[in-house]
Order: structure tokens, then sequence, then C-alpha cells
């Protein structure tokens, strides 16, 4: 790691940044601290790409989508504004060496750490492809060497499966000639067979030093990769049974990632997969990075905040087990004496159509079957219950908001329909938003990114678009079929049952339409959400994660000490499922604060209040 360079930004966003990790084709990634003290790669795309409008509206899309992948064996998105001056992403660090730099260092991994690569990269692809992204750099510099296993990192030149969003310039071919796919090498379109492809040659390089088609030269490897068939003859056995049909040029020949995991068969499971010289590399990136976590800032006459230092823990990977079933029957009360006067969780149903009971019925992508002026829409992204992401005829993509967990920014630019209008016009697209009655914090609001064709501005387009929204929902737009966007989730615990559980409650606050949070010693989240099936977390940052029964329900629990004085639990659990591998999810978030709870308590509470919240909720 090397200091930030003269000109970097010491934040972006919500990341304080601590050092400059490395640079990519794509940006430079910096270690970056969040609030809650969590480590990020934090990746500042390159100017070229920040001045072109075009490559905003795809990055934003492609980050959408990228947040639905999810996975031991992948650095999930955590966060990103494809808006800002420069934008940026930002994942999970994972302070490992690269696949690469392990095999420069330490020489090639032997066979049955080679299958444990092959099981974690077929795994992560799974996630990936599932959450209908290709990655299409999938090369030795993104694929991180953890603790406990493989690591895909840069979903940032991945491209939509579907819909054609393509991250380059005309004439111009992303990615690393040496681990390309054919049919990308020749510039055809990509499925996810060419990430197959790709992991082939990852492990012939991992299992012999080198890349099975690298040449003298890029156009060299290029042609390698489409007209040469490499020798495979000395892998091991076992390697090359998996490796060779990856291979295949036809990208209809080759295994899907789960078909690798079958080729595999079942592995003995270990706790360090690599052999000892790669560990003792990887101890030596944890140990720089908790360098870098302690070291006293220039500027500064004081250490990094303890935040910042108890986020040294992910770099430990120290797993902690605790049990987590109950004691007693009862909850933990607080003493008479401290439970403040009740507070309101509910009010009577609002039955203005603008109102939030209404808007959380809304079924978002019926809402806009078309637009004056515009023609004809056609729904492309539903993925939250909060929003739709539709297609014009002309290429421009608009987002329809409703209640989301951001309120919509921008300035004031009069009235539409009797509502106060704000309008955020910014570099490749504008959103236009309105409040929701009774709810000044949150909106509805549409953005519209840069016409394919330049007939369309964003900005009118917005303002049209969330006319005709509002005119829609105003006269009674489709309800979503049942499930758990209707809910009220600030309704689903009275102030009674929240206090008995933990405490003294000051205050209840809601986050959207989907979420709400309830502030006692600490806060207690609930959110309701459409996303992937829950599975239990292999996460190293994670102190411990596991699952528990909430009375016929299974949810998975992870846990986190940030510090001494302020513990989190968080409990997912799938209400019912969607089509494949999607699923309505409730989660149940409990940190505290200055408190001396121990883990396994504040785990208790959050069961109980999960418990709680159950009786309310609709039928599956």
């Amino acid at each position: 790691m090397e200091p930030l360079g003269r000109g970097e930004p010491a934040q972006v966003g919500r990341y304080r940044l601590l050092a400059a990790v490395g640079e990519g084709a794509m940006g430079r990634v910096l270690l970056g601290v969040a609030p809650d003290g969590r480590l990020a790669a934090v990746k500042r795309v390159h100017r070229g790409f920040a001045h072109d409008p075009g490559f905003r509206e795809r990055f934003r899309r492609e980050v959408e989508v990228s947040r639905l992948v999810s996975g031991a064996y992948t650095a999930a998105v955590m966060d990103a504004d494809p808006h800002a001056e420069t934008p940026w992403l930002a994942s999970v660090f994972v302070a490992g060496p690269s696949l690469q730099e392990a095999v420069d260092t330490t020489g090639p991994l032997p066979p049955a750490a080679v299958r444990h690569l092959a099981a974690g990269l077929a795994s992560a692809l799974t996630g990936i492809h599932r959450a209908g992204l290709v990655h299409r750099d999938l090369k030795p510099a993104n694929v991180l060497l953890a603790d406990d296993g493989p690591r895909v990192i840069d979903f940032g030149i991945a491209r939509a499966a579907e819909g054609g969003t393509d991250l380059t310039h005309t004439g111009v071919i992303l990615g690393s000639p040496a681990f390309m796919s054919p049919e990308q090498a020749e510039g055809r379109p990509l499925t996810p067979a060419s990430d197959v492809f790709s992991l082939g040659a990852l492990l012939v390089l991992a299992a012999t030093g080198h890349s099975p088609f690298a040449g003298t030269s890029g156009p060299q490897s290029l042609y390698n990769v489409v007209h040469t068939h490499p020798d495979l003859r000395f892998l091991p056995p076992e390697v090359q049974a998996v490796a060779e049909p990856c291979l295949a040029k036809d990208p209809a020949r080759r295994p899907t990632p789960a078909q690798v995991l079958e080729l595999l068969g079942p592995l003995p499971p270990v706790q360090r997969p690599w052999p000892p010289a790669v560990h003792a590399l990887i101890a030596r990136r944890q140990a720089e990075v908790t360098a870098v976590l302690t070291k006293k800032p220039a500027r500064r006459g004081r250490r990094i905040a303890l935040a910042a230092t108890a986020a040294a823990v992910v770099v430990a990977a120290a797993i902690t087990a605790i049990t987590l079933t109950r004691g007693d029957d009862g909850a933990t009360a607080a003493p008479a004496t401290t439970v403040p006067p009740p507070v309101t969780t509910t009010s009577a149903p609002n039955p203005d159509p603008l109102g939030p009971d209404k808007l959380r019925a809304a079924d978002l992508c019926q809402v806009l079957p078309s637009v004056p002026g515009t023609g004809k829409l056609t729904p492309k992204i539903d993925v939250h219950f909060f929003e739709c992401v539709y297609e014009t005829p002309q290429g421009q993509w608009l987002g329809l908001t409703v209640g989301g967990p951001v309120t919509a920014k921008g300035t004031a630019a009069g009235e539409l329909d009797g509502l106060p209008l704000t309008i955020d016009d910014k570099t490749g697209g504008c959103t236009a938003s309105v409040p929701i009655v009774d709810r000044p914090d949150a909106t509805i609001g549409v953005e519209a990114s840069q016409a394919a064709k330049p007939f369309a501005q964003p900005c009118d387009s917005a303002k049209a678009a969330l006319t005709e929204a509002v005119n829609r929902l105003r006269a009674g737009s489709p309800a979503a079929p049942g499930g758990l966007a209707p809910v009220d989730p600030c309704g689903l615990v009275d102030t009674a049952t929240a206090q008995r559980i933990v405490g003294p409650v000051t205050k209840v606050v809601p986050a959207g339409l989907h979420e709400c949070h309830w502030q006692v010693g600490g806060e207690v989240v609930v959110s309701l959400e459409r996303g992937t099936r829950p599975v239990q977390s292999k996460d190293s940052y994670y102190d411990s994660a596991g699952t528990v029964d909430l009375g016929g329900v299974t949810a998975y629990f992870t846990t986190k000490r940030s510090n001494p004085a302020s513990g989190f639990c968080s409990l997912t659990w799938q209400h019912r499922p969607l089509e494949e591998d999607f699923s309505e999810n409730v989660v149940v978030g409990y940190r505290t604060s200055a408190s001396t709870l121990p883990d396994a308590e504040i785990c208790r509470q959050a069961q109980d209040f999960a418990k709680a919240i159950r009786p309310g909720l609709p039928k599956p």
C-alpha cells in the first residue's frame, strides 16, 4: 500500500480514505473506512470515463444490478455514486494478495488448492450470473486470496446479460487478452459461458504458473485464444478434468458454474485452503492494513478513531462462535423508572392515493405503461419494492422510485399538479421528484438518463414521466400481488412490546416506505425487502454466523462487535419465494450503543424482536 497521492481526496462519500491499494483499467482503488468501521475498497473511475455521460448511465445501471450479487466468494458492492464529479464504487475490502501475485511470489498452487480455487470461482460466478451480469474480466488480478478462500472482485466492466449495456467505446475491447474467451476476443456478444472460459484459463495459471494463451503481445494472445488449443497434458489429472471442458472454443460446449462444481465433486473441509507460503503472504497483507489503520494521520495529532481500529478485525479474520439459544422464557425488561412515555408507532390509515399506505401497495412496473410524447415504456429492472426501471423507444432509461430509503435531492422548481417539485439536473441524467403526502422525508421521483437519440432531454423526460406517474397513482394504480410490499414496518411492533424487549424507546422513525428504525439504547431496524434468498454467511468480516429457529422459520444471523461498547446482530429470513433464487425477505438488525451486553444477549433480544413482528406479517 502507498500513501494517498497529491490532490487525492481524504473522503469519498461517507468513506474516509487511508491509502492507495492499486490501479486498473477503470480506475484507482483506495482503502476506505465506512462510518460503522467496515473496510472498503473504493474505486474512483478514471477521468476519461467520468467525462462520458453515456458511461455514467451505464455505470449506474450496472451498479444497481451488481448490488444483487452476494455470496461467500465475491466482494459485495457496499455503496456507489455514479453521479459524483468522479464516479466511484465501494466494495468489501479483502486483505489478501491477488492470484497473480501469489503465483508469482510463491509458485504454482498444489492440486488440492487449485480444486478449492475452482470451487470458489464457480460459486462466485453462480452469484454473478444469477444477478444478470457477465463479469467480462475474470483474470488473476481480479481474484484475491483470503484466508478461507478466493474472492472475485471488480465488476467495474461487467455488463448486464440482457440489455447490451456495454461499458466500452466503439472499437475498444476491455479485458485481459490472455484470459478472454474467443467470442470476447472477436467482439461477439457475450453470455455467462464467456466467464467459464476465463475460469478454465485461471485454473491453468494457478496450476502451472502461466496462462495457456499468453503470447509475446496482446494481439498474439488474442490470436491464441481464438485459434490455438493449449497443451494441458502436464496438468494434474484432477485439474485437467475441470479446466479442459471450460476451455472449449464453442460456448455451448462449456459447463455451467454449477456443472463445474459437479465435476469437482465433494471437497474435504479445510480452514486454510492455500499452501503455507500463501497464507504467510496473506498475513503480511493483513499486517500492512493494520499498520495503516493504526498510523497517525500527518495532519492530525491523534490516532484513527475506534471504529477504524475495530475494522482491523476484518483482516484478523477471527471467527468467534456464540450460542444463540435462549436460557429463559422472558425478554429483558428495562427498569420501570426508565421507561419514557409511550411513543406512537402507528397512525390511522391514510386514504390519500399519494399517501404512504396506498403507495406501498402499488405495482410500480404497472404505473407507467406509456408517457405522452415519449411512447410505450418497457419495464426492465424490477429489483426493489420501491423502484422500477423502464426503457423508452428512444433508448432512454426512466427509474420510477416511490418512497425509497434515500430522499431525492435537488432544487425547488415550482409545482407539479399542486405538489412542490424538486429537480436535480446532473451530468448524464436528471431527477424530478415530489413529496409523499404526510411524509415530507419520502418522495415520488423519476430519474431520466440521457437518451440514445438526441431529441429527448433528461429533465423534460423526467417531468413528463413524473406527471404521468402522479396522475396514474392518484387514479389508483394496480396493486402489487400480495406479499410484504403493502406492510407498514413501523406498525409491526407496538411501543410497549418494543420496550419490554430492548428497553426504553425514544423515537420511531420510518425510512422510506419499507424500513423502520426504533431508537433505543442503540437502534433496532426492520427492513422488508426483495432480494436473493438468504443463506448462511461465510464472510470473515463477521465475528460469527449461523441459523436460529423463530418458531418454525429459519433465520440466518450474523454478529459483529465494532468496539467494546457497541455490538450488532442481524437476522434475515425468507418470507416467501419468488422466481429462481429470489425471495421476499425480512431483516431485523439490533445495534447497541454504550452497552456491555454480550453478543449472545444482543442476538437473543434481536430474536425476541423478530418473533414479535412475525404475527403482523401476511401469510406467505
